[in-house]
C-alpha cells in the first residue's frame, strides 16, 4: 500500500552545485532551496557570493566558494571548507562548463585542453573528493551535466561533444562502482536552454548579438524539437531536483534527456 510522502523534500541535505553562479546552476540551486536544501555554490565567477547573500536574504542557507574545478587543489580544498561549513554533503551537481565552437582542425591545444578540463576533469575532481564523504555518511545523490550532444554529437563543437559523451559514460561507471555505497549518479542531457553560455554561442557562430537577432537566434533553437520552444534552466533544474530527491530512489546509470524531444 502506498503512502503518501513529500519524496521531493531536500529537508536537512546540503547540495554543492559547481558553475552555479548563473545559468542552469543558479536556477538548479534556487529550485533546490525551495525544497530544503542548503546551498553550497561554487564558480569562478565571484557574482556567486551576491547570489549567496540573496539567497541568505530569502531565509535560505547558502555559502560562494570562489573555486577553479580544473585545480585538484583548488577542489580538494573547497570541498573540505564545505564540509567545515556544513558538516555533511548529500548532492553533487557538476555542472561547471565552457565550450569552444571549433571543429578538431581549428581548435587549438590551449582551447580543447580548456573545454576538457572544466567539464571532465572537473567532473572527476569534485566526485573523487566528495563520494568519500558521501560513502561515510552511509550514501548520496551525485547528477552530473551531459548534453543532447553528449549522446548524438552536433556541429562545430568537438571539445564539448568529447566532454559531453565522457561524462555520460564516466556516469555509468560511477553508478556502478558507487552504487553498493547508496550513492546514485546520474547525468541530466539538456538541449538549447537560455542561458549566458546559448548566447555565447551565437557570438561564437559568428551571430551578432542584439535585441532582434537574440531573441530570433533563440526563437530558433527551438524549431527542431517537437515542443516547439527552447528550453530555460527551471525546465533542467526540476529533472535535477527528481535525481537528486528520494523520488528517483531506485534511479541510478541514468542519461535522463531534457531538451524537448530534439534528439527523439
Amino acid at each position: 500500500m502506498f503512502e503518501k510522502k513529500d519524496l521531493l523534500s531536500l529537508d536537512g541535505r546540503v547540495a554543492v552545485i559547481s558553475g552555479g553562479a548563473a545559468g542552469i546552476g543558479l536556477g538548479t540551486a534556487q529550485l533546490l532551496a525551495a525544497h530544503g536544501a542548503k546551498i553550497a555554490i561554487l564558480d569562478v565567477n565571484t557574482d556567486g557570493e551576491n547570489q549567496a547573500k540573496k539567497f541568505r536574504q530569502q531565509g535560505h542557507e547558502a555559502q560562494f566558494y570562489k573555486c577553479d574545478v580544473s585545480s585538484a587543489p583548488e577542489a580538494k580544498k573547497t570541498v573540505e571548507d564545505i564540509l567545515k561549513d556544513f558538516g555533511r554533503i548529500d548532492i553533487l551537481f557538476n555542472n561547471a562548463g565552457v565550450t569552444v565552437r571549433k571543429t578538431v582542425p581549428e581548435l587549438a591545444e590551449e582551447e580543447w585542453d580548456f573545454v576538457i578540463n572544466v567539464g571532465l576533469k572537473g567532473t572527476f575532481l569534485l566526485s573523487k573528493f566528495i563520494i568519500p564523504i558521501m560513502a561515510e555518511q552511509g550514501g548520496g545523490s551525485i547528477i552530473n551535466t551531459g548534453s543532447g550532444w553528449g549522446l548524438k554529437g552536433g556541429d562545430q563543437a568537438a571539445a564539448y561533444c568529447a566532454v559531453k559523451g565522457g561524462i555520460v559514460n564516466l556516469t555509468r561507471a560511477m553508478a556502478i562502482d558507487h552504487g553498493p555505497q547508496n550513492i546514485r549518479v546520474n547525468s541530466v542531457n539538456p538541449g538549447d536552454t537560455d542561458t549566458p553560455m546559448l548566447r555565447d554561442e551565437g557570438v561564437q557562430t559568428g551571430i551578432v548579438i542584439d535585441t532582434e537577432t537574440e531573441n530570433k537566434y533563440l526563437a530558433e533553437c527551438g524549431t527542431d524539437r517537437p515542443l516547439k520552444r527552447i528550453g530555460m534552466p527551471e525546465d533542467i533544474a526540476n529533472a535535477v531536483l527528481y535525481l537528486a530527491s528520494d523520488l528517483s530512489g531506485w534511479v541510478t546509470g541514468a542519461a535522463l534527456v531534457v531538451d524537448g524531444g530534439g534528439i527523439a
